[in-house]
């Protein structure tokens, strides 16, 4: 009779086992200083979950970021169907990002509030990562900034990324290249400045759809961004939930009115002729 260890070992007997001068899976993706940022500031049981959902949705956004960098240079560069890949990646990694809610929600008030002081001012309202994510998306708010001042080599990349163009300001270039007249302002715009809805990209936009054969790239990267706005506003409301069944309408630890704030900001468009659109097809 062949025992477990025997039935294991037969077909892995060309499996790597003497690691003394070659490269680990651990030693790659270098866990022992990813595992070991877990620290708890109390000794209760939940802040573990706490600190792993944000940890973890910050790694999901250096990724989005990863992706909406590297669209919007291969957009400039007329590769649409490489943008379009990382973009419908950026819309998966998102639902990965909501789901992360639905294990927050298993904290409870109770819960919390146990080690809630523990955080002092830290907040979610501070992840530059995040505000990196709305800049890039064209959601501009100077305010914020001041919250990275103190560390100025973090503070010259989110400025940076700050005055930088969003995708959307990208998309409308690419309108304007392919013939539509766009208000020239819109092209040589400051870009720190949040975008206005404008007749003339309505206008472009409402063609391409009315037209989706000649203008299908452009269709193509329209729906892509309708797809990112969507599922953001979809993470933004299940933060808003998730805040209130756990916090209810404190404030927040970073000062912020907490689910005020986050229902005001669900009321803002990113892509706002891209919605327009639907009702004047």
């Amino acid at each position: 009779m062949i025992n477990l260890t025997e039935r294991e070992s037969k077909g892995n007997e060309h499996v790597h086992t003497d690691f003394h001068e070659r490269m680990t899976y651990g030693d790659y993706l270098k866990l022992d200083k990813l595992l070991s940022a877990q620290n708890r500031l109390s000794d209760h049981h939940d802040e573990m979950l706490f600190i792993i959902i944000h940890q973890v949705s910050e790694l999901w956004m250096k990724l989005v970021l990863h992706e909406l960098r590297a669209s919007v240079e291969v957009i400039r560069e007329g590769e649409m169907q490489g943008a379009f890949k990382m973009l419908s990646r950026v819309s998966t990694i998102q639902t990965q990002i909501i789901h992360a809610w639905d294990v927050l929600s298993t904290l409870t008030p109770a819960e919390y509030v146990q080690f809630r002081d523990s955080l002092g001012q830290a907040s979610g309202f501070q992840s530059y990562q995040y505000r990196m994510v709305e800049f890039a998306l064209g959601y501009k708010t100077p305010h914020v900034l001041k919250i990275y001042e103190k560390d100025p080599k973090l503070f010259g990349e989110l400025k940076k990324a700050y005055e930088a163009p969003s995708i959307y300001d990208v998309a409308i270039e690419k309108l304007a290249e392919a013939g539509f007249s766009i208000n020239p302002q819109l092209l040589n715009r400051d870009y720190t400045k949040m975008y206005e809805s404008d007749p003339s990209v309505e206008a472009a936009w409402v063609k391409v759809y009315q037209n989706v054969d000649k203008y299908w790239e452009l269709y193509q990267l329209a729906e892509k961004l309708v797809d990112i706005e969507d599922w953001l506003q979809q993470w933004r409301f299940r933060h808003m939930k998730t805040v209130e069944r756990i916090i209810g309408h404190k404030a927040g630890t970073g000062g912020s009115s907490g689910v005020g704030y986050l229902k005001k900001v669900l009321d803002h468009r990113f892509f706002p002729e891209l919605w327009d659109v639907r009702t004047k097809i």
